[in-house]
């Protein structure tokens, strides 16, 4: 509905556009992923000021008229969480937290459960970057991401013909775990990775379980594979870049 809109926003993308623009990608808990044009942000007097940056967390006022693109016309900071900004690991998985959004839930659905996690996340990076930053906590966000879109994997038994005593391997393609009888066209799953799977998905955010490096590395490749063969998303792996 054209007309006026007040809503919370997290800002996931701020790119520059004409001589003293901004184009946002923003993340609203009732309309979704909204972009917006910011007029004038860029000049020094700009009463914006510094607030439409990525991760801040503000009120926005937008215009919707007749084209995609709405118009900022008010912004209000809620949260800035500045230290996040100090660490890099910190910026690092914010970053990676907001482009998981976008591209996960790019559309005007909503989904005020995204926006919440996502405001959790930068939270806990802000409270505490190092931490927060660490893969168990960059994992299991994205774990709850797929929980959400309706594409988590099938961790208790196998995905292709049921069998719950043994699984040895992953498969996108058939959704979850598979047994040795069902492993064609798999890779290899370890106990601890599988472990860590159903612990993530089990706790809240802030008590994600541990993991090592390997399992990481392995937990990290089930996730892309998952949002690439369910959502034809690809999502950028812990080693950079989008896979």
């Amino acid at each position: 509905m054209a007309g006026p809109l007040t809503t919370e926003a997290v800002v996931l993308r701020s790119m520059r556009f004409g001589e003293a623009d901004r184009i946002l990608h923003v993340y609203t808990p009732m309309r979704g992923r909204v972009s917006a044009i910011a007029k004038g942000v860029r000049r020094s007097k700009s009463r914006f000021g510094g607030r439409l940056e990525p991760f801040f967390h503000l009120r926005l006022g937008l215009h919707e008229g007749r084209s995609d693109l709405m118009t900022v016309t008010s912004a209000d900071t809620l949260s800035a969480y500045p230290r996040l900004r100090e660490h890099g690991d910190a910026l690092d998985a914010a970053a990676r937290a907001c482009d998981a959004v976008g591209r996960l839930f790019e559309t005007s659905d909503p989904h005020p459960e995204v926006f919440n996690l996502l405001c959790a996340m930068l939270g806990q990076l802000d409270a505490d970057p190092d931490a927060a930053a660490a893969p168990e906590r960059r994992l299991s966000f994205r774990l709850k991401l797929l929980l959400v879109a309706g594409i988590v994997p099938q961790l208790s038994s196998c995905a292709t013909c049921g069998e719950s005593d043994v699984v040895s391997g992953f498969s996108a393609a058939a959704g979850g775990v598979v047994c040795a009888a069902c492993e064609a066209g798999s890779f290899g799953l370890d106990a601890g990775t599988h472990e860590f799977l159903v612990a993530a998905l089990a706790s809240p955010l802030v008590d994600a379980p541990q993991i090592g490096p390997r399992e990481a590395t392995l937990a990290d490749r089930i996730v892309v594979a998952m949002a690439e063969h369910h959502a034809h998303v690809r999502l950028r792996s812990f080693a950079g870049g989008a896979r």
